[in-house]
């Protein structure tokens, strides 16, 4: 095995990479517990313990890959479910989990009134364990773990266990998540990876990456964006019909191996990085593409999903509505990586290519 270039030449593994946690102390995400993961690749990122273990800030060297909103990290508000109050406190970044019980706009029918993607986004994480690494004795890997319970008595009451993990020298995240229905009711389920990424990874021109059929969420074959006449595979330039309330998204069934596995992401040839994301299609059949050129809000997404966020009254009528038994597990996985090689952007690429418009 290689010596690797750092032995004997370090005291503290933080010289390479851990986490560290902290606690912001000003505007509106006061008092918001976090911690910072650095691989030591140049890949660092920001986990909101406090908004679900979710991820706000992600860099690769000085490039920004995820989108940021004009609230930024925002304390958790729970009792926020109602209408699109959601929005008031969406910060964007990397990562923002939508779900657990509902994906999609507000609704109200026989089972409850349900907000704009749900409770979990605003829901503390709680439990939560930290393993460094220990590099001089050839332990690279590190991870956070911790519980976010969306629950109320006489109702559902769903627990998610999240790890998330790193390994030194390695610009990739893993994210393991664990949902039981620790009710002792039946627990409607729907589950949404919202993953926003901004300038400058994304940029007029970026390669936006998947493979797949697809419909626009309008259904309206002459969509402004998806529309067979547009590459819509290609980041736009700021869009004054994207002002305000302005988006277009896409509902894709992903094409994946014959294991289920699926790759989809963004290429930034300019800069030469690319962020792959990949996850398995028997646990999250579908992706979403959204975007948005608003100006000062310039942002695409790639989220997989157990449904489209069409919420939880359609998916019932559907019969797609996830019921999860007393006790019951789902497991999900995602690999989130940042690319620079030049055959790895090449190989992301191609999966355009074999799956052209």
């Amino acid at each position: 095995m290689k010596t690797p270039l750092w032995k004997d030449k370090i005291s503290n593994s933080q010289q390479l990479g851990g986490i560290e946690t902290s606690v912001l102390d000003n505007g509106t995400g006061k008092g918001v517990g976090i911690a910072w993961v650095n691989t030591g690749t140049g890949l660092r990122y920001k986990v909101v313990l406090d908004r679900g273990m979710d991820i706000a800030d992600a860099f690769f060297n000085a490039s920004s890959l995820a989108w940021i909103s004009h609230a930024g990290v925002v304390a958790p508000q729970p009792f926020s479910n109602n209408g699109i109050d959601w929005l008031r406190t969406f910060g964007g970044g990397l990562l923002t989990t939508c779900g657990l019980s509902h994906i999609g706009g507000p609704e109200s029918d026989e089972s409850g009134s349900r907000g704009l993607h749900g409770n979990y986004s605003n829901i503390a994480a709680e439990n939560i364990s930290i393993q460094q690494p220990d590099p001089i004795n050839g332990k690279m890997e590190m991870c956070i773990t911790g519980l976010i319970r969306e629950t109320t008595t006489f109702g559902p009451s769903i627990e998610l266990k999240r790890t998330i993990s790193a390994t030194l020298g390695q610009a990739l995240i893993r994210i393991r998540d664990e949902v039981t229905n620790k009710g002792n009711t039946i627990a409607p389920h729907m589950l949404l990876y919202h993953i926003n990424c901004g300038y400058p990874l994304i940029d007029e021109g970026t390669d936006i990456i998947w493979k797949g059929s697809w419909h626009s969420m309008d259904n309206n074959p002459q969509n402004r964006i998806f529309n067979a006449n547009n590459n819509f595979k290609k980041c736009s330039a700021p869009m004054d019909e994207h002002a305000g309330f302005g988006e277009d998204v896409a509902f894709i069934t992903p094409q994946s191996d014959q294991d289920g596995n699926c790759t989809c992401g963004f290429v930034n040839q300019n800069l030469g990085i690319g962020l792959s994301i990949k996850f398995n299609t028997n646990q999250l059949p579908w992706l979403i593409n959204w975007q948005h050129w608003g100006k000062g809000e310039y942002v695409t997404a790639l989220e997989p999903a157990t449904n489209p966020p069409i919420g939880q009254t359609k998916a019932r009528k559907e019969g797609t509505l996830i019921q999860l038994a007393p006790n019951e597990k789902r497991f999900y996985d995602l690999e989130i990586k940042v690319l620079n090689a030049t055959e790895e952007l090449k190989n992301l690429i191609e999966i355009n290519q074999k799956n052209p418009i």
